[in-house]
């Protein structure tokens, strides 16, 4: 038996590492190559990009936590396996041997490995199965091909600042890193935010530097990083042309970017593509289904970590591969903390319940959240609270729209907010407050705060909407409304005509709330062994 029982568990390793390399039933290898060939055509000519993936994060001594790719890495090859690098050149390049516009590196096939950890494609299965044509194992990365840094213009890479830490897992991924520096002159000793002021400098004429230290001085009060830079500061207090000029011809030279691809990867990744748009919507239909089942089985008593444990079964019971974030079940007080992941409340008694979650499918996380009373019935000031907050996200919805400016969104939701907690008499008109201290929208995607623009909104966006009202204990105003917390998400598709709520499923006002927690849960008579 013994036996049988470590044969299964390896078993078990295997199958799981396997299908960290590749969704089968996810974006075609068409597609990645599509998206890579739209990053080509706008890159400069001679220049390289270079994507990283993620490491292996350590969980503590010899475990690591469950490995995440990078999205960017991802969205570009739909690879899935640690220590891989991606290669795009902006042309076709001839290295004697053969001629290419992409390589890619990946882990070597590995018997001993593999038994633990599950199968590697290796480069014969990135051939097969992704449809890459040139890739090589990762040590031989910088040699085969051999890349020169006079041979290239520009080097497009992410912010290579952090580093890898954790994992001793990722020590080739340590070693591309750092042969990448080498190649391109990455600047080490220079911070990114540094280095997008730089660039700012370099590429704007003289005539327009008066523009340039104005957006300095903002990028200043952003980036405690830049505070002490020299160069920058004598720009700033530069008084003449002249004296401006001089530090600009003082930047140091660096053919290493790391800011253009991440704002290319902003505009490809904001728009969705039909393939994205269908593993989004299922995605946030299982976990809209997660919290109507949620709903029915909610009562006095239950836990935070079992609400979120009714969540998270639904999502893999449909097969959903892991939870897009840290789920959020914040109970009472507990919901007024924003980010709350503790979810450590036992017992449920007489309080509102904020439920912040999202299944991830495919690499596509939704992020949805409910609020609803423990009890199953609404008090009179939570049904205030709660009403207010479902009024000025239906507005938001509407404003959902091709053409409409991301930030519209927020200024009407939020006013809203405030002219109804003047008429509650929470504050007074005009009053600053704390009660709804988040912004309103994201976009949502490969990543729960997606890449993407926050201008005109286009057709195929896809982004949340989410305003929220929160009233600590000891908060300003009438007792009766402390340890109120409500916050209602919906995933919003933005079209050519109306806005679509991929999220819908999940009932939205306190009627609805009420008449669905009536109903039986599957789970009213599952019972488990009493634990002393």
């Amino acid at each position: 038996m013994k036996k049988f029982i470590i044969a299964l568990s390896l078993l078990l390793i295997s199958s799981f590492g396997f299908a960290q390399s590749y969704f089968e039933d996810g974006l075609s290898p068409e597609w990645h190559e599509a998206r890579r060939q739209a990053l080509r055509e706008r890159m400069a000519p001679n220049t390289m990009a270079i994507f990283f993936n993620n490491s292996v994060k350590n969980r503590t001594n010899d475990v690591d936590y469950v490995y995440h790719p990078d999205t960017d890495f991802f969205y570009m090859t739909g690879f899935r396996e640690p220590n891989s690098v991606l290669i795009i050149f902006s042309e076709e390049r001839d290295f004697g041997d053969f001629k290419a516009d992409e390589i890619i590196y990946v882990q070597n096939r590995d018997p001993r490995a593999e038994m633990w950890n599950g199968k590697r494609l290796g480069v014969e299965g990135v051939k097969e199965i992704l449809g890459f044509e040139h890739v090589f194992i990762n040590d031989e990365f910088g040699k085969t091909p051999e890349l020169k840094t006079e041979d290239f213009d520009k080097f497009f890479s992410m912010d290579l600042s952090n580093g890898v830490a954790g994992s001793r897992s990722n020590l080739a991924l340590r070693r591309m890193l750092s042969q990448y520096k080498d190649l391109s002159g990455y600047p080490e000793e220079i911070s990114p935010a540094s280095l997008q002021a730089y660039e700012l400098i370099r590429s704007t004429d003289i005539e327009n530097s008066a523009n340039v230290a104005q957006i300095l001085g903002r990028m200043k009060q952003r980036f405690p990083d830049i505070e002490e830079d020299e160069l920058i500061n004598d720009y700033l207090s530069a008084t003449t042309p002249e004296e401006r000029i001089k530090v600009k011809e003082s930047i140091p030279e660096t053919k290493a970017d790391v800011q253009t691809l991440s704002q290319v990867m902003d505009v490809l990744r904001e728009v969705k593509t039909e393939e994205e748009i269908e593993l989004l919507a299922k995605a946030v239909k299982i976990s809209a289904i997660g919290q109507i089942e949620v709903m029915k089985a909610a009562k006095e008593g239950m836990s935070e970590r079992e609400i979120q444990g009714i969540h998270e079964f639904i999502w893999k019971r449909y097969g959903s591969e892991e939870i897009g974030y840290p789920s959020i079940v914040g109970a009472g007080h507990n919901g007024c903390i924003l980010h709350y992941v503790e979810n450590d409340m036992p017992s449920i008694d007489n309080r509102l319940v904020l439920m912040d979650l999202g299944a991830e499918w495919r690499g596509y996380t939704a992020d949805v959240t409910r609020t609803i009373p423990i009890s199953g019935k609404f008090n009179e000031e939570e049904k205030a609270i709660y009403d207010l907050v479902f009024k000025s996200q239906e507005a938001g919805i509407a404003l959902c729209k091709a053409g409409v400016e991301f930030g519209e969104i927020g200024r009407v939701t939020r006013q809203i907010i405030n002219e109804g907690l003047v008429e509650l008499g929470i504050i007074k008109p005009g009053e600053r407050h704390n009660y709804f201290p988040h912004g309103t929208s994201h976009h949502l995607g490969l990543d729960v705060h997606d890449r993407g623009g926050y201008g005109a909104l286009k057709p195929g966006v896809v982004l949340t909407v989410e305003p929220g009202i929160y009233i600590p204990e000891g908060s300003d105003c009438d007792p009766k409304w402390w340890n109120i917390a409500v916050r209602i998400e919906d995933d919003i598709l933005v079209t050519d005509s109306e806005p679509v709520n991929l999220s819908a499923d999940a009932p939205r006002t306190t009627e609805a709330i009420e008449e669905l927690m009536k109903q039986p849960s599957v789970l009213d008579n599952w019972t488990l062994p009493e634990i002393n």
